[in-house]
């Protein structure tokens, strides 16, 4: 099942599904980060089909220098069927073709299927430290 860069007709069949795949949070807005993925200049959101239905997503970017894979997910009644290889593979070869020489996906620890899923596609955990601030609250 090859991936495709998906369009804003997508956007409510994304949300849900990484909505199923428990992806979200309630402090980020998923319809508003699938639209910054399509809309960004170096990024993108790619999708799985399987006919009509859309059975993989995941948001795609890169800085000049890192790349990064965010909400890769995937139906859970299509997990371990290979479209989360297959889509990881589309964003690794988009990163690649535009020259970006790192490929960094982001996972939160408590995602115990998810790290040993990125293991089995080549992600290694990294010895860096992550810090955040929050610019959406006032």
């Amino acid at each position: 099942m090859p991936a495709e860069e998906l369009t804003v007709d997508d956007e409510s069949a994304t949300v849900a599904l990484w909505e199923a795949a428990g992806l979200t949070r309630p402090w980020n807005d998923p319809r508003a980060d699938f639209r910054r993925g399509l809309e960004g200049a170096t990024s993108t959101v790619l999708g799985v089909r399987e006919g009509d239905a859309l059975v993989g997503a995941a948001v795609v970017g890169e800085d000049g220098h890192r790349g990064w894979l965010y909400y890769v997910g995937v139906e859970p009644g299509h997990q371990g069927r290979g479209v989360g290889r297959g889509l990881v593979e589309a964003a690794v070869g988009w990163l690649g073709a535009r020259g970006v020489p790192k490929a960094l996906l982001m996972v939160r620890g408590e995602n115990e299927a998810a790290l040993s899923f990125d293991a089995t596609v080549g992600f290694a955990e990294e010895d860096v430290v992550v810090l955040g601030r929050r610019l959406d609250v006032r």
